[in-house]
Parts: C-alpha cells; sequence; structure tokens
C-alpha cells in the first residue's frame, strides 16, 4: 500500500507526519512504523505522529518513538504537528488539540510555534540530579564536560538504572551559559540515543534551573545541538504553570512510501 508523509523537523527533532484523518494507517504494526523511521531501510525520524479528528477539538495527536511504540507526549513533535495541521488547512494560526497528556493549546506565526505544555506541580530534587515529568518522565542533571560527553552511553545507564529500570526516563545534560541560557544534551528512551533536540527535555531543564535558584528568569533560552529553543513559565507556589515551549517548526519534504 502506497503510503503519503510529510516530514518535518523542529531544531533537529525530526518526524514523520501523516494525515490519518481517513483512518486508513494501520496503528497496530509496530514493526511498520519503525521502518519508517528507520534511518538506513526507511524514511528517518525520530519519531512518527498521527494527525487524526477530534469530535471536540482542532485535530488529535497519536505520537510512536522510533522504536514503533506509542509513547508519551513528545514536544517538538506537537509544535510540528502544529504547522502541519496548518499546512493541511486544519487551522489558520491558532490551534487545541488533544495528546495522550490532555489538551494543548498552540499558537503559530511566521514559522515559530509556541506550544503550551501541561502544568508541573512537583520537581523530586534528590543528591545530584533532579526528576520531573513535563507530558514525558526527565531525569535532570549537570555536566560540565557537556561537549564532549558520552551521553548515548551515560544516558542509557542511567535510563535504564534505578529507580527508572524498564519503563525509563529521558535523561538530561546540562551546562549554565549565562543567568537564563543553559546548554542542554538529551538522551531520550525510545530512540535509545541521543537527539538533536527534545521540546520536554529542555522544558523540563528550564523548570529545572528555575527550582534549584540557577535563573530567577521565567524565560529561558535553552541550546540543543539542534538549535535554541524557549520556554517561558509562570511559578505559583510549588507549581509551574502556563509553561510555553517556544521555536521554530520546519517543513523538510513530502513524500510517498
Amino acid at each position: 500500500m502506497l503510503q503519503t508523509f510529510y516530514k518535518y523537523q523542529g531544531t533537529g527533532n525530526d518526524f514523520v507526519m501523516i494525515d490519518n484523518r481517513q483512518k486508513l494507517f494501520d496503528k497496530s504494526n509496530t514493526k511498520h512504523i519503525a521502518f519508517l523511521c528507520d534511518r538506513h531501510f526507511g524514511i528517518g525520524a525520530d519519531g512518527l505522529i498521527l494527525l487524526e479528528t477530534h469530535d471536540e477539538v482542532d485535530f488529535k495527536m497519536v505520537y510512536y518513538n522510533a522504536d514503533g511504540n506509542e509513547s508519551t507526549m513528545c514536544g517538538n513533535g506537537g509544535r510540528c504537528l502544529v504547522a502541519f495541521a496548518k499546512q493541511l488547512g486544519v487551522i489558520s494560526n491558532k490551534a487545541t488539540f488533544e495528546a495522550i497528556d490532555g489538551l494543548h493549546f498552540a499558537e503559530i506565526k511566521k514559522g515559530i510555534v509556541k506550544l503550551q505544555m501541561q502544568d508541573v506541580p512537583a520537581i523530586e530534587k534528590y543528591d545530584n540530579h533532579v526528576f520531573l515529568n513535563t507530558g514525558s518522565p526527565h531525569h535532570v542533571q549537570f555536566e560540565e564536560n557537556i561537549k564532549d560527553f558520552d551521553i548515548k552511553t551515560k544516558g542509557s545507564k542511567i535510563r535504564y538504572g534505578s529507580p527508572y529500570f524498564a519503563e525509563g526516563s529521558n535523561v538530561n545534560f546540562v551546562k549554565k551559559i549565562e543567568d537564563a541560557t543553559f546548554a542542554v544534551r538529551t538522551y531520550e528512551r525510545g530512540v535509545e540515543d541521543e537527539t538533536l533536540s527534545c521540546g520536554t527535555g529542555v522544558t523540563a531543564v528550564a523548570l529545572a534551573m528555575n527550582y534549584l535558584g540557577e535563573t530567577n528568569q521565567n524565560l529561558v533560552k535553552l541550546q540543543t545541538q539542534g538549535g535554541e529553543l524557549q520556554v517561558s513559565f509562570k511559578k505559583e507556589g510549588e507549581t509551574y504553570k502556563n509553561v510555553c515551549l517556544i521555536g521554530p517548526a520546519t517543513f523538510v519534504f513530502k513524500g510517498e512510501i
């Protein structure tokens, strides 16, 4: 069966996009989804995203990791899906959509997508790291030698280790650049490698840095391997509200496979 797809990337975090409003895509075929994401034998991507109809909001987001399994929220994927929905004519400049972690509101202007993430009610602090859920679970720790750091080896060890084990956590390594600017490298579960950028990851880092007192700003810049993202938020007590992930979402190409 011939499958039409669209390729998008957000600061190097790339996705296969499929318009599934007619419900023709076989969502149970994990091997096929993994094949489409395979960089050697398929299209190549960090994940696959289906755009589906929704009775109450503009559309529904269904996200799969590169291993073919449906996964938790993907921030950059959500931003790219908003751009895809605009390209399809589903939305104009604003969108409300449902993802696995609930409803999201977004705006798109000149290729920049501002995506509202879920509120974060708690951050767990440990001796050498913090843990929080920004739609996906994230381990955050400092790493001074971030440029030459072996992300895949170190990230994999943490991702599968205690207390995460098989369910796993995404792992973020951070270096402070300036008061409200941080360099971030992320090991993503499901991809099982470093990605050039991770939306829920930089969101987690921004909130963690504010929580730890590394910055007092509520607009934080995150430098990833694939480009710069921004995260804005409002802190009320221990809860982070009105959390927004801001950055470019770029159409790469359309094809058939």
